[in-house]
């Protein structure tokens, strides 16, 4: 018997999956337990259409992560932070104050998880970090740290 899984069941099969199980397992576990509905015309017509919606909004979603970061290659963020005369900073810029800074400059909220940086910044200077917004897509934000 066909069926379309609702939930991930291990050792079956994930969630909206379409797998054959036998008449016994279907009709007195998984069906009773509401882990499975039968593979039906009308369900399996449901599941496409799930599924083309889920899509859709992928590529929405992949759509507005390009834009962005088309928009943060074109940016040099300046971040003023207290430093000592050789140039050090006081404390370190992280990946919150970047992500602050540019919500605060340019009205653009990045998550700081999505920000890259290899260690705290603690010298003045230019830097190049990495915003990555998943699906492969990523950029290069140029960060202009300056005493204040």
């Amino acid at each position: 018997m066909k069926v379309i899984l609702l939930q991930d069941i291990k050792n079956v099969g994930k969630k909206d999956e379409i797998i054959n199980a036998n008449d016994g397992y279907a009709r007195n576990f998984l069906f009773p337990k509401k882990l499975a509905l039968e593979a039906t015309k009308d369900n399996l017509l449901k599941l496409q259409a799930k599924k083309d919606s889920q899509k859709h909004k992928k590529d929405l979603e992949i759509e507005e992560f390009k834009k962005q970061a088309k928009k943060i290659e074109d940016i040099t963020l300046e971040i003023k932070v207290k430093a000592g005369d050789n140039g050090k900073i006081f404390g370190g810029v992280t990946a919150k104050e970047v992500s602050e800074e540019l919500n605060k400059q340019y009205k653009i909220q990045i998550d700081k998880k999505k920000i890259t940086l290899k260690e705290t910044i603690k010298n003045i200077g230019r830097f190049s970090v990495d915003v990555k917004f998943g699906d492969g897509i990523s950029a290069k934000l140029t960060l202009n740290i300056q005493p204040e």
